[in-house]
């Protein structure tokens, strides 16, 4: 396990994040994209809402910078908003990332609350991994509303972007 390995995991999570959202959850009508849900967080929007809300949390913590909350619903078609909100934060997780070095991966960020216990490669891996849930669930959600969708595997992603070892 080391900092590119991680750099390579979050490639990934940002990869899918845009393929779903350029390929399914911009085509959706207005009213699909808000259809109310009974499962987890509800609409598509608030699913979506909730990955960004999960990493701008982490990523805000980890960072010492928190980033912009997502806007409450509104009126008409919020996913220019949502989406600038999302590239922004895509930008600062990348930019933390950059700086992500093997040692750090061992470090525990908090000294006190519940994750004082938690290494920081724990903390990389539950958000990549909280993701790739999340994405889960909004994929089920398009099959029920009759969009055919594709796999999000990780192997998939790897076939097509093998990971490299820093200067290998």
């Amino acid at each position: 396990m080391n900092a590119a390995a991680f750099r390579h995991l979050y490639d990934y999570h940002f990869a899918l994040n845009r393929f779903i959202w350029d390929n399914y959850v911009m085509q959706l009508t207005e009213e699909q994209f808000t259809r109310p849900v009974d499962y987890s967080h509800g609409p598509v929007r608030n699913q979506i809402g909730h990955i960004i809300d999960a990493d701008t949390a982490w990523f805000g913590d980890l960072r010492g910078a928190p980033f912009p909350e997502l806007p409450a619903p509104s009126e008409g078609d919020e996913r220019p908003a949502i989406r600038a909100l999302w590239d922004e934060v895509e930008q600062g997780m990348r930019d933390y990332l950059a700086g992500l070095s093997d040692e750090m991966l061992f470090e525990k960020p908090w000294s006190e609350g519940e994750d004082k216990d938690l290494y920081r490669w724990q903390v990389l891996l539950h958000v990549a991994n909280h993701g790739t849930d999340h994405r889960a669930q909004v994929l089920r959600d398009l099959r029920d509303m009759g969009v055919e969708t594709t796999s999000q595997d990780y192997v998939f992603y790897s076939y097509e972007r093998p990971f490299a070892p820093e200067g290998s």
